[in-house]
């Protein structure tokens, strides 16, 4: 591991500066945000600096500087966390992704249809993140929300999302990411994890009940580029007794509206 990185921090979020080369304020910057981002809580200056390995005192002037420029906040415990800033910036990226407005209407048409909660999910290395998600009418909640990220074999979006890559990448992927579940009942072996994944991007459809919470399902659908790469799911999340009633149902509602998101942007 780089030595300027925060362990545990995502490939995609790490900077990597060569070797022997100073570390910039920005890549500072961008390193103690993406460790914030990776923790997901309000974390102490110290346990920033010592997570990317710098000296406390260049921690705390960059600390200082983000703060005055609103990117991040101090709580009142003196804990740092991201800034009100960064919510716009994200607001502006979203609204520039046709993607993600299309994926988003169709979402919120499906979840009208269904009755039931719907989300569109992608992949952020080697855990699926929650992008977009419509509540259903019901009572029926569920704990993960836009920005919840979990290991990708812990649910059926996960497996859709690493079945475009080649056999030996998503068999490595899926050695990295494989974790126990809270229900214990997700699959973590690699193997077997790399089949499923692949023949449910060929089916276009996955299925798990009860992996990550005890009486849930999720049904999902791959949202594919024109290239055949899984960029998104279409998923609904439900009770899992209304599954097993109404398979077909759900199974052919989400593949629908997946379909439906790439026709419109020109994908099939």
């Amino acid at each position: 591991m780089d030595a300027q990185t925060p362990a545990g921090l995502p490939a995609s979020g790490r900077t990597k500066p060569a070797r022997g080369a100073r570390v910039s304020g920005i890549d500072r910057a961008i390193q103690i945000l993406d460790y914030l981002r990776h923790t997901e809580c309000p974390t102490s200056a110290y346990a920033i600096a010592k997570a990317v390995k710098a000296p406390l005192s260049t921690v705390y002037a960059i600390i200082d500087d983000l703060v005055d420029k609103h990117l991040l906040q101090r709580k009142g415990d003196g804990s740092l966390w991201l800034g009100p800033r960064l919510y716009h910036y994200g607001l502006a990226y979203a609204r520039s992704l046709d993607f993600l407005d299309v994926a988003t209407h169709e979402m919120q048409e499906l979840c009208r249809a269904v009755e039931e909660t719907v989300q569109v999910c992608g992949r952020d290395d080697d855990h699926m993140v929650v992008m977009a998600m419509a509540d259903g009418p019901g009572h029926f909640r569920v704990i993960s929300r836009v920005g919840t990220r979990v290991p990708l074999n812990w649910t059926a979006s996960g497996r859709l999302l690493a079945g475009h890559l080649p056999d030996d990448e998503r068999l490595a992927l899926f050695r990295q990411a494989a974790r126990n579940s809270p229900t214990g009942h997700a699959e973590t072996n690699p193997a077997a994890l790399s089949d499923a994944s692949a023949a449910a991007l060929k089916e276009r459809l996955s299925i798990q009940i009860s992996e990550s919470d005890f009486s849930v399902a999720c049904v999902a659908s791959p949202i594919c580029d024109p290239c055949g790469a899984c960029v998104a799911t279409m998923s609904i999340v439900l009770p899992e007794h209304k599954v097993v009633q109404a398979r077909e149902r759900y199974a052919d509602a989400v593949q629908a509206a997946a379909a439906r998101v790439e026709t419109i942007l020109g994908w099939r």
